[in-house]
């Protein structure tokens, strides 16, 4: 990984002032990062918001197609055609940046610093969330302890303990083994990104709505069957205080100086995907165009935003960028993990369903598309051709991009692309109505997004449905948990799913919190495990600082 030196960054306070913030409007933390006021966007509450641009991605490998960089490159680039741009990103969790995908702001010439800062610790959110959500976990199991007068059935404990690591040995664990450490029951851990608490933190507006939220969240069922909230623990006051600067969006810059505001972090293929619901905002407000990174690819991150975080803060997307490799095309077109770099046109050409698929994804909801085809370097001319082609056939704007070599200057077809397509207008729509059933609401995005008609329901999910219909669940959105490695669920179907294919939902749980449904697919774990060779087994530090093995 470069490092940028100090010498390459502007101080924070320049960055915000080349936006309008006033230093009285940030939070220094150190003299590259800093957090912005949330009083700065009752000030800019008048102000016309600027245009929305979604970046999202075809199917991907697993490191990844080049989202960030991409994202930052066109903000990047639309600074240097003179529309004031900001890019808007998620913050980098410790689990990829040890495990398989790497470090989580960019690449080359196309990064937000300081990178090291920011991957690592950087102003402490992460850790303010898994404080926040354990703290829930202590009181619950110490209410149970002191007498349950709740009456709790410890059986049916939905609120799981988190951290920012990589552990699959804390999938399953047991608590309170002896009668001194409390009341022994079965548990499990989730990854802190894929916390309900962060779900809420990139949803809440407010720190009154983050207390409200955060006192709705449904942390176990008493012996009735009834809901019992975190209200009901009379903790949503100390939440709301461990999370009291973590609400507030970080800011940054980019390697060519253009604002990045970094903030929240849930993860897509479980969560919702995208940065903050207040760093949107404030973004939208300080800049003619807002760029924000959805996670993974169209039927996971971009669909949740237009279904979840849109309709939550009342968002127009006026273009949706689609990036695509072709080294993620040879996948989709059949090739194996060790024949990735092999050029194939005829791989490319059985990949370009999926791409098509992604494109009709984001078209499905009236917003304009580009594609942006990301280069690494070892591309054929015939397969880039199989690719502008494509897109002109589906009459869709088509860029090359080099911004991981040339920064901004190398994403500048995209940014001309990209305003081209928000001249011509978009016609942004939900998928669906949150009044329709549950299963409706399933079957719309198993149809619409992934293409398939024959959703399955497990005893277990019909089970939940019924229990969350009665409790007043019923009209929430959905959030689908599934492989990002394949536009269906299961992550060894490639290209475009077959129709015919079932799509079983195995549970569901409710986040009252943040305010969705979540359907669970197959083989979806909330708490990561680590590959056979980590990432973090090739980070060292030297005695005069150097740093090596971080990607």
């Amino acid at each position: 990984m470069e490092i940028a030196s100090a010498d390459e960054m502007l101080p924070i306070e320049e960055v915000a002032g080349a936006i309008g913030v006033t230093p009285d409007e940030i939070e220094n933390y150190g003299r590259h990062m800093a957090k912005l006021k949330l009083p700065l966007l009752q000030r800019l509450e008048g102000v016309e918001p600027g245009k929305l641009v979604l970046i999202t991605a075809m199917t991907p490998t697993r490191s990844g197609e080049g989202k960030t960089t991409v994202s930052i490159g066109l903000s990047e680039a639309l600074n240097r055609l003179g529309r004031s741009s900001i890019v808007v990103l998620r913050e980098p969790s410790l689990g990829p940046m040890f495990g398989v995908k790497g470090a989580g702001t960019g690449g080359g010439r196309s990064r937000v610093v300081p990178t090291l800062d920011i991957n690592l610790h950087f102003t402490g959110d992460l850790y303010a969330v898994a404080a926040a959500n354990n703290l829930v976990a202590a009181v619950l199991d110490n209410h149970i302890f002191r007498g349950n007068s709740l009456l709790i059935d410890q059986n049916n404990v939905v609120w799981r303990r988190c951290l920012d690591v990589n552990d699959r040995g804390l999938r399953s664990v047991v608590t309170g083994v002896n009668a001194e450490s409390g009341v022994a029951r079965t548990d499990s851990f989730t990854i802190s990104a894929a916390s309900e608490v962060m779900a809420i933190l990139g949803l809440a507006t407010d720190l009154k709505d983050l207390e409200e939220r955060l006192g709705s969240a449904v942390v176990a069922y008493n012996y009735s069957g009834e809901p019992v909230r975190v209200r009901d623990l009379n903790v949503q006051g100390a939440m709301t205080l461990l999370l009291k600067d973590a609400i507030r969006p970080n800011l940054v810059q980019t390697t060519e100086n253009t604002p990045a505001i970094v903030h929240g972090g849930p993860f897509a293929n479980i969560a919702h995907g995208t940065a903050s619901i207040i760093a949107i905002q404030m973004a939208r407000r300080l800049a003619g165009y807002a760029v924000v990174e959805a996670g993974f690819g169209s039927e996971l991150g971009a669909e949740k935003f237009f279904n979840i975080v849109a309709r939550s803060g009342g968002f127009d997307v006026s273009a949706g960028v689609i990036v695509a490799s072709v080294k993620a095309l040879r996948r989709q077109g059949g090739a194996k993990r060790s024949e990735l770099d092999d050029q194939s046109s005829d791989r490319v050409a059985a990949g370009l369903p999926n791409l098509k698929k992604h494109v009709e994804n984001v078209t499905a909801h009236g917003v304009p598309a580009v594609v942006a085809l990301n280069i690494f370097g070892n591309e054929s001319d015939d397969e880039i051709d199989l690719v502008r082609s494509l897109s002109a056939e589906l009459d869709i704007p088509f860029a090359m991009i080099t911004a991981y070599e040339n920064g901004g200057e190398g994403a500048t077809d995209l940014a001309e692309a990209v305003v081209a397509a928000v001249d011509r207008g978009s016609d942004f729509r939900h998928l669906y109505d949150t009044d329709a059933s549950v299963e409706e609401k399933i079957r719309t995005i198993a149809g619409a997004m992934y293409g398939i008609d024959h959703v399955v329901f497990s005893k277990k999910a019909r089970e939940r449905i019924a229990m969350f219909e009665s409790a007043g669940f019923a009209d929430l959105p959905i959030c689908m948990a599934k492989t990002p490695l394949s536009i269906s669920n299961d992550p060894k179907v490639r290209g475009v799913p077959p129709k015919d294919m079932p799509c079983t939902i195995q549970g569901l749980k409710v986040n009252a919190g943040a305010g969705f449904l979540v359907a669970f697919t197959e083989n979806v774990n909330l708490m990561p495990g680590l590959p056979a060779h980590p990432i973090a087994e090739d980070i060292d530090i030297g005695p005069d600082g150097d740093i090596t093995g971080v990607r």
